[in-house]
Parts: structure tokens; C-alpha cells; sequence
């Protein structure tokens, strides 16, 4: 009887030891084409920001939606770094690509007073939806240095999920905001 729970013992030992703790992954956010640009192309100068997010997203863990009214919090599949900033980062190399202009920087990395166009953003909704789509809900406003009435826009962008797992669900948040940039640059070029 000694021996046996010994080896009872010994096994659920070696269970606990044997068993290890899921690994983390982080994930970080990526422009669309992140060329380099040359400023020769263009005089005109933006800032992007500030970007306001959703307290529920603005967190080291993905948040992915199951319902209408419930999410989940991922312990173990993180953002290398602070969600916002990671989002103004893709939306300055974005519009540079788009606007064909260097000179497009981080409200929170510029120490400019001053560029041609700031542009506002307001996330309303980041929705990640395994296997299925990404959909993202953004206002804009983009104010000329020069006055006059700023220009204001809604993006709404849905944006399938290329395959299993949070690395395609990450490619398609990058993806929904290059389609996001694009509207700005876009609505900055019309001006």
C-alpha cells in the first residue's frame, strides 16, 4: 500500500512538472507598404492625433468579440506595445505612402506646433472576430493650418479574416486601417 502511494504520488509529481504554461505571443500592428518615401513629392505636412480608443480595447491583451454583448480578453496573445500608439504609427506610414510625403508624424512624436493638416481620430470600434472578419468604426476630422470649416468623416471598414489563429487576425487590423488611411488621404488630396 506504501509503495503504491509512493507511485500515485511520484506520477501526479511528475504530471505537475511535465505540464507547462501556454507561451505568450504579441503581435504588433503593420502599414500597408511601408516603403520609404521620398518628401520631394509633396509640400504638405500632417499630424496624425490624437487617436482616442475604446477603454475596453486600450489594453496589452486582444480582445475579440464572441456576441453581440460579451468579449473575451486573451491572456496569452498580447500587443508588443501600447495599442494606440501602434495605430497612430500605421496611420502616419500609411498616409505618407498614400499622400506620398515623409513629412506625416505622430501627434505624440511631433514636435512641430505646427503642419499643414492635423488629423483627429476618434476608433469607435475595433471588433475582431475570429476566423471571420476584423470591423472597424472610425470619425476623422482633418483641420487645415490654413482655417476654414474642418472637413469631418466616418470610416466603416469590414475586413475578412485570411485564415485561422490571431496572426490572420492581426494581418486584417492592419489591413482595415490601410483602408481607413486611405479614406483621410483621400478626403486631405480633395481638400
Amino acid at each position: 500500500m506504501k509503495q503504491r502511494l509512493v507511485l500515485v504520488t511520484a506520477a501526479i509529481l511528475l504530471a505537475a512538472c511535465s505540464s507547462t504554461t501556454p507561451k505568450t505571443h504579441y503581435y504588433t500592428l503593420s502599414a500597408e507598404n511601408p516603403t520609404a518615401v521620398s518628401s520631394s513629392h509633396a509640400a504638405s505636412s500632417v499630424i496624425v492625433g490624437p487617436v482616442h480608443l475604446p477603454e475596453l480595447l486600450d489594453q496589452p491583451r486582444l480582445v475579440v468579440r464572441n456576441s453581440n454583448n460579451q468579449v473575451a480578453m486573451d491572456e496569452f496573445h498580447r500587443w508588443a506595445g501600447s495599442l494606440k500608439g501602434n495605430i497612430a504609427s500605421v496611420l502616419v506610414s500609411n498616409l505618407a505612402q498614400d499622400l506620398g510625403t515623409a513629412k506625416v508624424w505622430s501627434y505624440a512624436q511631433s514636435t512641430r506646433s505646427q503642419a499643414d493638416y492635423q488629423v483627429l481620430i476618434d476608433i469607435q470600434a475595433f471588433d475582431a472576430h475570429p476566423g471571420e472578419r476584423v470591423e472597424l468604426v472610425a470619425l476623422w476630422t482633418i483641420r487645415a493650418a490654413t482655417g476654414g470649416k474642418p472637413q469631418t468623416g466616418r470610416s466603416v471598414v469590414r475586413e475578412a479574416v485570411a485564415g485561422p489563429g490571431f496572426e490572420a487576425l492581426v494581418a486584417a487590423h492592419s489591413r482595415a486601417l490601410a483602408k481607413l488611411s486611405s479614406d483621410i488621404a483621400q478626403a486631405i488630396r480633395q481638400g
